[in-house]
């Protein structure tokens, strides 16, 4: 089991920062411009049972991947769990937890690769740096319209 976690405070609320998550295109906002990633579906907003479904493409290779939240406490967390995809297995659980009248925003992987343990010590190095690209860019978005005020209203309105 390989683990990844990435951290940012960032100045709002965590009303704010939650309702941002809450938004129905929060998907499409959070997914950075370079990932080969079609989103097929997201119903159920961040409560247990919640439900989004991709497409990524591995090279010209369309892999579903499909993640259930399988917790949820308003304002603290939500977690979800690979049902289908590319991971033996995967828990991605998003905290947020109050520091001051800010919010630290905490997303917190564990997963495992197809293979045994060879396949983990040759391409966990690499799953962990395409993961930082991605949860970088997350939270610099998230930080960006959060602390603009922007929260559960459009982008930039």
């Amino acid at each position: 089991m390989l683990h990844f976690h990435y951290s940012t405070l960032i100045d709002a609320p965590v009303e704010v920062v939650w309702k941002f998550h809450e938004r129905s295109d929060i998907l499409q906002i959070l997914t950075p411009p370079w990932q080969p990633v079609q989103i097929i579906r997201r119903q159920g907003g961040l409560e247990i049972e919640a439900i989004s479904e991709f497409i990524i493409w591995l090279g010209p290779i369309p892999v579903k991947w499909v993640a259930v939240h399988t917790e949820y406490e308003k304002y603290r967390l939500f977690t979800d769990e690979q049902k289908e995809g590319p991971m033996a297995s995967w828990t991605h659980r998003h905290q947020f937890s109050e520091e001051n009248g800010q919010t630290r925003l905490t997303d917190a992987i564990a997963f495992s690769l197809p293979g045994d343990k060879l396949a983990e010590s040759f391409l966990g190095w690499w799953v962990d740096s395409r993961l930082n690209d991605m949860f970088k860019y997350r939270h610099d978005v998230t930080k960006r319209e959060c602390e603009r005020g922007v929260g559960s209203e459009g982008v930039g309105e």
